[in-house]
């Protein structure tokens, strides 16, 4: 089949044009891609040796009448959107995190736990840079019966309880969505501005470690709609994902260092964070989680 098609919709399937021979098959139409619903031919383009393309070649086909056939489609694993998701929507900046992602590097999905935004300020005012989402592991929650019951100003402001997150040898992770351009170098420097004012001693392996950050960023662009995640693997080591089409599929760089890991969750979720709207929102998940 081509990399283009001419597609007529009904409420059951569609059409498309083919130039191979169509075999006969009997399955009766699950779901199927609505495009545009009329009873003239329109044409489907997909991109050259695109999933999509590929994905109908292998498709089972009815033959109707000289060069069109009826495709049924039974939506695979990778073309089906998550059951049942939901989404939050940041207030500040109306960005939406899934409650439930899946992580390169993390052994299970985890899950929403409280969102908020960056601010800068130049000439005085204030500029959104990013929303962020805080996502844990589920299995986090047994770990903190001690603070069962407790009000989330008081979680707010124990800072106990979120060491015992942080050392937990659970996958927590930080999603921030630009939504500004940003150049690379811009980000990395407000991010190590932040960073190494925490590392009160720094040791060659925290040294060497904020290099491999500092070139994850140098040189890029960072436009708005770009994700990236910081994921804490244990209190040692932590996973860096980037990706300015959606979600990523790929580790872009390990980060080995007590010092830099636990610096960067303090910059989130220590005594002075960043961006204080998102310690609030996990302080509020972490209250209803432990009631």
């Amino acid at each position: 089949m081509g990399t283009a098609a001419a597609a007529a919709i009904s409420s059951r399937s569609f059409w498309l044009q083919s130039t191979s021979k169509c075999s006969t098959f009997s399955v009766k139409p699950k779901i199927c891609f609505l495009v545009k619903t009329t009873n003239n031919p329109q044409t489907v383009a997909f991109p050259k040796d695109s999933s999509f393309s590929s994905f109908f070649n292998h498709l089972p086909a009815q033959k109707d009448n000289g060069d069109r056939c009826r495709f049924s489609l039974n939506l695979k694993a990778n073309f089906s959107p998550p059951v049942g998701s939901t989404a939050t929507e940041e207030p500040a900046t109306k960005v939406k995190f899934q409650s439930s992602v899946n992580i390169p590097g993390c052994s299970t999905s985890l899950s929403l736990l409280g969102t908020g935004y960056r601010e800068k300020v130049f000439a005085i005012i204030g500029v959104k840079v990013y929303a962020a989402g805080f996502y844990v592991n589920q299995s986090v929650f047994p770990k903190l019966d001690a603070w069962k019951g407790r009000s989330a100003d008081d979680l707010k402001q124990d800072s106990v309880l979120f060491d015992t997150i942080l050392k937990a040898p659970l996958e927590k992770s930080l999603q921030i969505v630009l939504v500004r351009d940003v150049d690379g170098k811009t980000f990395w420097d407000a991010l190590d501005e932040a960073i190494s004012p925490r590392i009160k001693q720094p040791s060659a392996a925290s040294e060497s470690a904020l290099s491999s950050f500092r070139r994850i960023f140098q040189g890029r662009s960072l436009n708005k709609g770009t994700f990236i995640f910081l994921t804490w693997v244990d209190s040692i080591k932590m996973l860096v994902s980037s990706s300015s089409e959606g979600m990523p599929s790929v580790v872009d760089a390990t980060i080995e260092s007590t010092d830099v890991t636990s610096a960067l969750f303090d910059v989130f979720l220590g005594g002075d964070p960043v961006s204080p709207s998102l310690k609030n929102s996990v302080a509020n998940g972490l209250a209803a989680n432990l009631k």
